[in-house]
């Protein structure tokens, strides 16, 4: 029996050990036991390889600055587990947490014995934050965001009134296939009959396989740079300004805060998306909130600075195109800076390309690894690099201490690779400022 907050997360991550399993039956078991509490929740869906987090941030900010109550489902968390399923940017309390590992933990074991096999962590946390969403605490709209892929994810079991599928790159090629078209198709999964969907996706191959499998579903698509276009006039300290279009209105002038041109789409997304659910769905919102809204959004971990005079910026770059935003970003913000790279990564991730890189910008390049089943080690990582001006440390928080120590005012110091890397050097950081 679970009585307090630390065995809910005990015994939620005591299933780990039944890995990623694709596949949705598990899924609708569970929720049909549970009286399908999916249908109770107005939602949009969200999937892409990059970009899912910001995109929903820009949308929540727009949404809650109208003053409609807005929960989120993100993955992974940077800060606290809880911070997974959110209302208007609070996590969930401890005692909820609690009350729904109650709810769900009867379902799961009852699923255990069946011939569908173990219900695995993620589906647990989503079975959670559904039942919390369509049981517990009723939102305006609730925002997912896929945890791989989109067809076979355990998210993918909601109605939602809008889809987004941000972009497509490189990532989990071993689970979603080779090729942007293949790896299209699996994000492409979450479209549904007759629900619109919005798209940053801008390679050819890629975005003919989700304009395929919309139009067999009868779904409306909305691309950028065809029906809505973002043109992007300046980059500053104080973070970017771009123009907006799209069937519905237009905006000049509009700024955000989170650096990086990918941030300019990113909100050019969620606007659109916000704009779609003003015109169609009567959500009252004006152009003010929007503004407001876009302007406020903040999201952890994505070119994060934690500190000024020096310079010490965290991102969650994981994959080559996140890697390549993040090379952009430093280039349009950081010219004249004397750039150090402490980088990291998991072992399945295309190292070459990524390393090669952060080699364009970075006047020193460090590289170390952290405490995760899947992270490479440090000299292995280092093997990929080509400057001799290269550092290996074994311990991260080692290599962060000695480089504090040296660099001055002109220095910027990017640490990236992973997003569970960065979340524990995020916290390391402030605990120590």
């Amino acid at each position: 029996m679970i009585h307090t907050y630390e065995e809910a997360i005990g015994w939620i991550h005591s299933r780990l050990k039944f890995g990623i399993k694709p596949g949705l039956e598990r899924m609708r078991w569970m929720l049909e036991e549970l009286g399908n509490p999916e249908r109770h929740i107005k939602c949009v869906h969200l999937a892409g390889t990059n970009g899912k987090g910001s995109t929903l941030t820009y949308m929540r900010y727009m949404l809650e600055d109208a003053k409609y109550k807005v929960g989120t489902f993100t993955s992974p968390y940077i800060e606290t587990f809880n911070e997974r399923i959110s209302v208007n940017g609070t996590p969930i309390a401890d005692e909820e947490i609690t009350e729904l590992v109650k709810m769900v933990k009867p379902v799961v074991e009852k699923l255990d014995e069946t011939d569908l096999g173990e219900a695995t962590e993620f589906e647990i946390i989503t079975v959670m934050a559904i039942c919390y969403f369509g049981k517990v605490n009723f939102c305006d709209v609730v925002l997912f965001e896929t945890g791989l892929g989109g067809r076979f994810d355990s998210t993918n079991v909601i109605h939602p009134v809008l889809t987004i599928i941000t972009n497509i790159g490189h990532d989990h090629m071993h689970i979603l296939g080779n090729t942007l078209g293949e790896i299209a198709y699996e994000k492409a999964g979450i479209i549904k009959s007759g629900v619109p969907v919005i798209t940053g996706v801008q390679d050819e191959e890629a975005l003919q396989v989700i304009q395929k499998v919309a139009k067999e579903n009868h779904a409306n698509v909305y691309e950028m740079g065809n029906h809505f276009t973002a043109l992007h006039k300046q980059s500053s300290e104080d973070g970017e300004q771009f123009d907006f279009t799209c069937p519905f209105a237009s905006f000049e002038d509009v700024r955000i805060t989170m650096k990086g041109s990918h941030q300019v789409g990113n909100a050019a997304l969620a606007l659109m998306a916000v704009m779609y659910v003003k015109t169609y769905l009567s959500f009252l919102i004006e152009e003010e909130e929007i503004r407001t809204g876009l302007q406020e959004a903040y999201w952890v971990g994505r070119f994060e600075q934690l500190q000024s005079n020096p310079d010490i910026i965290i991102d969650g770059a994981h994959n080559p195109e996140g890697i390549e935003s993040l090379v952009k970003t430093v280039e349009s913000h950081y010219k004249d800076k004397n750039v150090i790279v402490l980088f990291t990564a998991l072992g399945d991730k295309q190292l070459h390309n990524m390393v090669g890189q952060l080699e364009t910008i970075a006047d020193e390049i460090i590289f170390t690894t952290f405490a995760f089943d899947r992270a490479i080690s440090a000299d292995k990582l280092a093997s990929y690099a080509k400057k001799e001006s290269k550092l290996v440390f074994e311990n991260w928080k080692e290599a962060i201490d000695t480089k504090v120590e040296m660099i001055g005012e002109n220095d910027v110091f990017i640490i990236t690779g992973s997003l569970y890397f960065i979340s524990e050097v995020r916290k390391y950081i402030r605990e120590k400022n």
